[in-house]
């Protein structure tokens, strides 16, 4: 299907208008094929949450579009949800200088792929993704069949059906975009597919782990200006106080967005609040919950 042939043969005729409504007509295809498959996401990230709680990983497997999609995602996750960096990784073929330099002969070596798994240390808590638009990429196969042999679970993401990752995921995702505008150019619809697919498994799976609070990232690392700012404006719409009291709740909590929000609506020490969510396993709800007996109160639903 990726490397099929779509209806508009005659593109290099048409004016930049039409071709522009062209592309963004059958991208439009693009969410709707995702949607059908979010059974099969939510098994994935079902999956990635228990490996989580286990002290597991989440590795990312692709060459081309498809590994420097992995890469993206999970070099996102340090600073959106505070994890470290080991926790969710991308490992492409041609390693990191193919993210910014064309290293397709890679992709055709089963064994670069295996290798890469290996060293990476995969075990049986982890869980690997393998990336490949056409389901057939040699290396991506050797990074699952390794995995596999490793004791991972294993997911696919494929945009054609019934492919060769099938026999090596435990769970296969498969967006069938059809064909691409311009043929066999799977960093279009294909790899739009992939990333909105990412970005469900990783965010699911962060939500579901404890690193949000109602729909605001509190474990986020305000690692500069624009995120030191974003972080007290997340405790001013969590808590309902005033910028002056995120300061001070900010710097007493070292800081830290989940206990400062914490000390503010449970009205406790920062030391207090650390151990509340050390209790709630991270979770700001759960915490609350749990002060609010102590306080002789209920938890502030956040605005």
């Amino acid at each position: 299907m990726t490397e099929a042939r779509s209806p508009y043969t005659d593109l290099d005729a048409r004016s930049t208008r039409e071709i522009l409504e062209i592309i963004n007509q059958e991208d439009a295809r693009v969410p709707e094929a995702v949607r059908r498959e979010i059974p099969k996401i939510e098994q994935a990230v079902e999956m990635i949450v228990e490996a989580f709680s286990q002290g597991g990983r989440l590795f990312y497997v692709g060459a081309g579009t498809s590994g420097r999609l992995g890469v993206l995602d999970a070099s996102e996750c340090p600073p959106t949800f505070g994890v470290p960096p080991e926790q969710v990784q991308g490992i492409i073929a041609g390693g990191d200088g193919a993210l910014r330099r064309s290293s397709e002969e890679t992709e055709d070596s089963r064994q670069d792929g295996e290798k890469d798994v290996a060293q990476a240390g995969v075990g049986p808590r982890d869980v690997v993704v393998g990336i490949a638009a056409s389901g057939r990429t040699p290396y991506v196969l050797g990074a699952l069949a390794e995995a596999r042999r490793r004791g991972a679970r294993t997911v696919g993401l494929v945009c054609n059906p019934d492919s060769e990752l099938d026999d090596h995921a435990d769970v296969v995702i498969a967006p069938v975009v059809g064909p691409e505008v311009l043929m066999g150019s799977t960093r279009m619809k294909a790899g739009t597919a992939q990333k909105l697919v990412l970005n469900m498994l990783s965010t699911t799976a962060m939500i579901r782990s404890g690193k949000v609070y109602s729909n605001l990232m509190v474990d986020l690392q305000a690692t500069n200006e624009k995120l030191r700012v974003r972080a007290l404006r997340i405790i001013q719409m969590a808590t309902g106080c005033s910028p002056g009291e995120a300061e001070r709740a900010f710097q007493e909590a070292g800081g830290r967005v989940k206990p400062a929000i914490v000390m503010i609506l449970a009205g406790c020490s920062a030391a207090e609040a650390n151990a509340l969510l050390e209790e709630a396993g991270g979770f700001v709800r759960l915490a609350l919950e749990r002060a609010a007996p102590r306080r002789g109160g209920t938890e502030t639903t956040p605005s």
